[in-house]
C-alpha cells in the first residue's frame, strides 16, 4: 500500500531513510518485473536483517480487497464509498479499483459518452479504456481514489456548480429550527407601564430519502400593565404544511400541500394542491434570478418582521440606523408586510412590492410552472373555486424570449403573453399582457387588462447597475387571483391595484470612493389611496490627514402607507480605531424625534461584536447596545436603551436549531429555516472547529457538528480550522465538499486521531523489535506512527488504557496496550511490551 508520511519531526528520519531507499529501488527496477528491488545496504541500521519494506516493493499497489475511500474527480471530492480492487485481469501483480455503474452515475458524463461506455468484472467495473485519457489511482494514505477524465467528456461545470449527476439527495433526519425574540420595555412617569413581547417562528420537519416533509409554525405573547390593569394575549399557529422534492431530470420542484403560487406573471396567492416548477436555484449561479430586498432606518434597536398573508417569512433584530435585509428567497413574490418594532415601544408597518427583472430564457432552454389546487387561508380552510396555472418561457434566440400562461378556475380566468429582449450592451427588457374575467357575486362579471415592462442593466464601464425597472399598469376590471378572493369573501379593505413604479439602482464613482443606492416604490389604487416608499443612500470613503478609511454615509427615506407619514434621514461619520473597533457620529432626523449620538464598533474574536452608543434626543439623553455572538448552538443577539426620564428596554434574540439523525446529531446555528445544512463527524471527537463560510462551529461531545451556513445546489466546502486545533488532536484531511439538493442533510466524516504525542519503544514477547517500516495503527484503524530503526517510534493519538495493533507483511501481527496512567513527561521514551495476536 501506499505511505503516508506522519507530521511530526521525529519521524525525518525514517522519511529520508526510506526516500533514499525508494530512489535506489527505482534505480534497480527491471522492465520485465513491477517489483522494486530495493538496496538496504545504504539504509545506518543496527539490525539490517529486521526490514519490512514490503508495502514499498510495488509502486502504487493496492492489495486486492474492499476498502472506504473519497472519490477525487478532477480535483473535486466527492463522497467516501466502499471501492473493491480486483487483480488486474492481464497482471495479477497490479491490481485495478472496480468504478461500479454507482459511481459513474454521480461523475455527469455526457450522454454520447455513457453510451459508448464498456465493463469488465461480470459488468461491473468500468473499462478505463472506453473514455480516451481516463485514470484512476488509490491512495490509502490519502483515502482517496484520484479519478481524472478530460473535461470533453463531462456535463458543464464551473468551480462552485456541479452537474445534476453529482447532487445528494443526503441522509434521513429529522430538524427543528427556531428564532426567538424577547422584548422588555419599561416607562417612566405618572403614565408609565411596563410591557413583555415573546414571539417566535421557525420550521419543523423530517428527511425521508429525496422527499422534505416540513411544518411552519408561529407564535407570540403579549404582557401589558399599567395603571393597576393588566393584559395579555397568546398565540400559537402552524401556519403551513407542505412536502417537497427535486426532480433534477427535469429542473424543477414537486411541491404537495399547502404553498404560494410561485410565478413571473401572475401575483402571489396561497392555495392548496400540487404543483411542479422549474427551480432557479438549480441553474449556475450566474443565471439564477432576481431575490427581493426590504431596507430602511431603525430609530433605535428594532425588531423587523416580514411576513405575505399572515405568514411569517423572517423576524430579525437590528440595531440602530439603516438595515437591508437580502437573504430573502428568490421565490418570494407579491407584497411583502414589513414590521418594524422599535425598543421604545413604537411600531410603524409598510409594504414591499416586489418585481421581477425581464422575463429571459437562455438559448433553447424551457422553463416552466404549473399548479393545482384550491385557494386557502393561512388557518388551514379551502375556500374558492378549483382551479389550475401554467405558464412557460422558451428560449427562441440568443436574443429573443417568448412566454405566457393562464389561470383557469370556475369563476376566475387570466391569460397573459409576453416577450423578451436581450439589448446587450443596452440590457435587457420584457413586456407582458394579461387579461382577467372575474364572476363576483352580487355584481356584474369583471373583465379588464394589465400591463407590464420590465428592464434590467449593469454598466460595466460607469459602475451602474439597474437591479430593476419596472412599471406596471391595470385598468378598472382587471383583477388578480388574489383580488377575486378579497373581492368574493367581501373584503372592501383590500386594494385593487392600479399603478406601480418601482426601480433599483446601484451607482459607483470609483474616482471619487462613492457609491449611492437608490430603492423607489410608488403604487397607486383604484380604490384607495396610493402608497409611496424610497430610500436613497449614499458612502464615501476618504482619508484625512493622518486618519484613514473614514466613511461617510446618508440616508434619506420617505414612507407613505395607509395615509400615514413617516420620513426621515440618517447621517454617519466613522473611522478605525485600534485594531478592530470603529467610532462614528451618528446623526438621525425625523418627524418628532431627532437624535445625535456617537458610538463604538467592535469586534471580539471571530463569534462576536458589539456596540455601545450614547447621545442625545429632542426628549432626552440617551444610551444603547448591541451585541451579537454567532456560537455554535445559536446566533445570540442582544440589546439595551434607556432614555432619561421616558423608558427602558431590553432585547433578547436567539436563532438556532437540531438535526438529528441516524448518524448522529446536534445543536447548531439555523441561518434559513429547514434549509439545508451538513451534518459533520470528526470520529467521536470533540472540539473540532469546523465550518462553511462562516464563524466555525466546534463538534460536541459526539464528535458531530452542524453546518447550516451552505447553500442548496452549490458546491460547498466544509473545512476543519486547521489554526484553532488542539494540540493533542491531529487531522489527516481537512477539506471536505459536497452539492446538497434544497432542504438536504449533508454527512461528511473526517479522519480525526486525538490524543497525546510521545516517543515510544516496541518490544515483542522475546525482546526482539518489530521491523523497520511497520505500521501502527489504533482502534479506529487509523496509523498512528511507523516503527523506526531498533523498535523506536513516534505516537500520536495517545489515550490511557488504549490499545492499538502493530502490522508488517500485510498482517496485523501483535498488540499493544498503552498504560492506564500516563506520564506526565510524554517526552520520555515509553516502553511498550507487543504481545502476538496469534497467542491472545
Amino acid at each position: 500500500m501506499l505511505l503516508r508520511f506522519p507530521r511530526n519531526a521525529a519521524s525525518l528520519f525514517f522519511i529520508t531513510a526510506v526516500g533514499t531507499t525508494l530512489f535506489i529501488g527505482e534505480l534497480s527496477t527491471s522492465k520485465a518485473a513491477s517489483d522494486v528491488q530495493f538496496n538496504t545496504d545504504v539504509l545506518d541500521l543496527k539490525d539490517r536483517s529486521n526490514i519490512d519494506l514490503s508495502q514499498f516493493s510495488r509502486k502504487g499497489f493496492i492489495l486486492p480487497g474492499a476498502y472506504t475511500l473519497a472519490i477525487d474527480l478532477n480535483a473535486n471530492t466527492l463522497p467516501e464509498r466502499q471501492i473493491h480492487f480486483y487483480p488486474a485481469e492481464n497482471n495479477v501483480n497490479e491490481s485495478v479499483a472496480c468504478i461500479s455503474p454507482e459511481m459513474v452515475e454521480q461523475f455527469g458524463l455526457k450522454e454520447t459518452t455513457l453510451a459508448s461506455l464498456t465493463w469488465w468484472h461480470n459488468q461491473q467495473c468500468l473499462n478505463l479504456d472506453s473514455i480516451k485519457g481516463m485514470e484512476a489511482r488509490g491512495d490509502l494514505g490519502k483515502s482517496a481514489l484520484f479519478v481524472s477524465i478530460p473535461q470533453a467528456y463531462l456535463e458543464y461545470s464551473s468551480p462552485y456548480w456541479d452537474p445534476p449527476a453529482r447532487w445528494e439527495e443526503g441522509i434521513t433526519g429529522a430538524l427543528f429550527d427556531y428564532n426567538l425574540s424577547l422584548q422588555t420595555l419599561q416607562q417612566n412617569g405618572a403614565g408609565g407601564g411596563s410591557g413583555t413581547n415573546l414571539s417566535g417562528n421557525g420550521t419543523t420537519g423530517a428527511n425521508f430519502d429525496a422527499w422534505r416533509v416540513r411544518a411552519d409554525w408561529q407564535s407570540r405573547y403579549d404582557r401589558r400593565s399599567g395603571n393597576n390593569h393588566e393584559s395579555g394575549t397568546r398565540s400559537w399557529d402552524w401556519s403551513r404544511f407542505y412536502a417537497y422534492r427535486a426532480l433534477s431530470k427535469l429542473g424543477a420542484r414537486f411541491i404537495m400541500g399547502e404553498d404560494y403560487l410561485s410565478s413571473a406573471i401572475f401575483d402571489s396567492f396561497r392555495f392548496t394542491g400540487l404543483s411542479l416548477v422549474s427551480d432557479d436555484n438549480m441553474l449556475p449561479p450566474n443565471l439564477r434570478g432576481y431575490a427581493p430586498e426590504v431596507s430602511g432606518v431603525a430609530k433605535s434597536n428594532a425588531k423587523i418582521t416580514i411576513s405575505q398573508q399572515g405568514r411569517i417569512i423572517k423576524e430579525v433584530q437590528v440595531a440602530a440606523g439603516p438595515y437591508r435585509i437580502q437573504d430573502l428567497d428568490s421565490g418570494v413574490s407579491g407584497n411583502l408586510d414589513v414590521r418594524v418594532e422599535e425598543q421604545d415601544g413604537s411600531v410603524k408597518q409598510y409594504q414591499v412590492s416586489t418585481a421581477t427583472i425581464p422575463y429571459l430564457t437562455r438559448p433553447g432552454q424551457v422553463r416552466f410552472k404549473t399548479a393545482v389546487g384550491k385557494p386557502s387561508d393561512w388557518k388551514h380552510r379551502v375556500d374558492g373555486p378549483m382551479f389550475a396555472t401554467g405558464e412557460l418561457s422558451w428560449g427562441v434566440s440568443n436574443g429573443w424570449s417568448l412566454y405566457g400562461g393562464g389561470i383557469g378556475g370556475e369563476d376566475y380566468n387570466a391569460l397573459s403573453v409576453g416577450v423578451g429582449r436581450d439589448l446587450l450592451a443596452f440590457g435587457a427588457i420584457s413586456s407582458d399582457v394579461t387579461l382577467s374575467q372575474a364572476k363576483v357575486p352580487a355584481q356584474d362579471t369583471q373583465r379588464g387588462g394589465s400591463y407590464r415592462l420590465s428592464y434590467a442593466k449593469r454598466f460595466d464601464q460607469t459602475g451602474s447597475q439597474v437591479t430593476f425597472a419596472g412599471y406596471r399598469f391595470s385598468d378598472s376590471g382587471f383583477r388578480s387571483m388574489a383580488e377575486y378572493l378579497d373581492a368574493r369573501d367581501g373584503d372592501i379593505t383590500a386594494g385593487r391595484s392600479k399603478e406601480m413604479y418601482t426601480i433599483s439602482l446601484n451607482q459607483q464613482f470609483e474616482s471619487l470612493n462613492l457609491t449611492a443606492y437608490v430603492n423607489y416604490n410608488h403604487q397607486t389604487y383604484w380604490n384607495q389611496p396610493a402608497n409611496d416608499r424610497y430610500d436613497f443612500s449614499l458612502s464615501r470613503y476618504f482619508d484625512l490627514g493622518r486618519f484613514r478609511n473614514l466613511s461617510l454615509s446618508m440616508t434619506a427615506y420617505r414612507n407613505k402607507f395607509n395615509n400615514t407619514h413617516d420620513d426621515g434621514m440618517y447621517m454617519s461619520l466613522s473611522l478605525p480605531w485600534g485594531a478592530s473597533g470603529t467610532v462614528s457620529y451618528n446623526g438621525s432626523y425625523a418627524r418628532g424625534d431627532n437624535r445625535q449620538s456617537v458610538s463604538y464598533y467592535s469586534r471580539v474574536g471571530d463569534a462576536d461584536s458589539y456596540q455601545v452608543s450614547t447621545g442625545v434626543a429632542r426628549q432626552g439623553a440617551d444610551l444603547s447596545g448591541y451585541y451579537t455572538h454567532n456560537g455554535t448552538l445559536a446566533q445570540v443577539n442582544t440589546s439595551a436603551s434607556y432614555r432619561e426620564g421616558q423608558y427602558s428596554a431590553l432585547g433578547v434574540s436567539m436563532q438556532g436549531g437540531a438535526t438529528l439523525t441516524p448518524k448522529g446529531g446536534a445543536l447548531h446555528r439555523s441561518n434559513i429555516m429547514g434549509g439545508t445544512r451538513m451534518l459533520v463527524d470528526t470520529d467521536g471527537v470533540a472540539g473540532v472547529p469546523v465550518g462553511g463560510y462562516g464563524n466555525p462551529v466546534y463538534t460536541n461531545r459526539y464528535g458531530n457538528a452542524v453546518v447550516s451556513d451552505v447553500s442548496s445546489y452549490y458546491r460547498n466546502s466544509v473545512r476543519i480550522n486547521l489554526d484553532k486545533l488542539a494540540d493533542n488532536v491531529e487531522a489527516s484531511q481537512s477539506v471536505v465538499q459536497g452539492t446538497l439538493t434544497e432542504g438536504a442533510i449533508g454527512y461528511r466524516k473526517f479522519k480525526v486521531i486525538s490524543g497525546e504525542k510521545a516517543m515510544a519503544v516496541i518490544r515483542l514477547a522475546d525482546g526482539s523489535a518489530p521491523p523497520f517500516g511497520a505500521t501502527v495503527l489504533n482502534i479506529k484503524n487509523q496509523e498512528t506512527g511507523i516503527v523506526n530503526d531498533d523498535g523506536s517510534v513516534y505516537l500520536s493519538g495517545i489515550n490511557a488504557g488504549d490499545s492499538m495493533t502493530v502490522r508488517w507483511n500485510n498482517a496485523e501481527q501483535c498488540k499493544i496496550s498503552l498504560p492506564k496512567n500516563l506520564p506526565e513527561n510524554m517526552m520520555n521514551n515509553l516502553l511498550l511490551p507487543c504481545e502476538e495476536i496469534a497467542s491472545l
